[in-house]
């Protein structure tokens, strides 16, 4: 399949597993409690619309992302979903799914060190 074929919310579907991946094993590697439970509340603090939604914006408006990648996630947060948000607010609902898609748009067209740095700079933006 090419990626051109592949809907925005097919990029934020692939991208939102990859992305809780990554903080994952972020958390894991922080030497983090062993204790499932902990795990999953510092991983909440990332994955989530809230979080998601500020790093991207961040990231646009600080100029991190470059012209096709704005692109790719505007598309993405512009398009029309079926889906509700349970438990976030709409706006950062469809801002979430622009960072989810630009993470599978990266990595679907094998710019994994790209994808890694934006991963890692909005890991950084929620530090904050």
């Amino acid at each position: 399949m090419d990626v051109k074929d592949c809907s925005s919310l097919t990029l934020a579907y692939y991208g939102d597993a990859l992305y809780e991946v990554f903080i994952r094993e972020r958390v894991i590697m922080a030497g983090s409690s062993p204790k499932v439970d902990v795990l999953n509340r510092k991983s909440t603090r990332y994955v989530n619309a809230a979080s998601q939604a500020r790093a991207v914006k961040t990231m646009i408006d600080e100029g991190f992302l470059n012209d096709e990648e704005v692109t790719v996630a505007k598309r993405a947060r512009n398009h029309k979903t079926s889906t509700k948000a349970k438990n976030a607010d709409p706006v950062d609902y469809k801002w979430a799914t622009a960072l989810e898609a630009l993470i599978g748009w990266l990595k679907l067209t094998s710019q994994e060190n790209r994808m890694t740095e934006v991963m890692e700079e909005a890991a950084r933006i929620t530090e904050m």
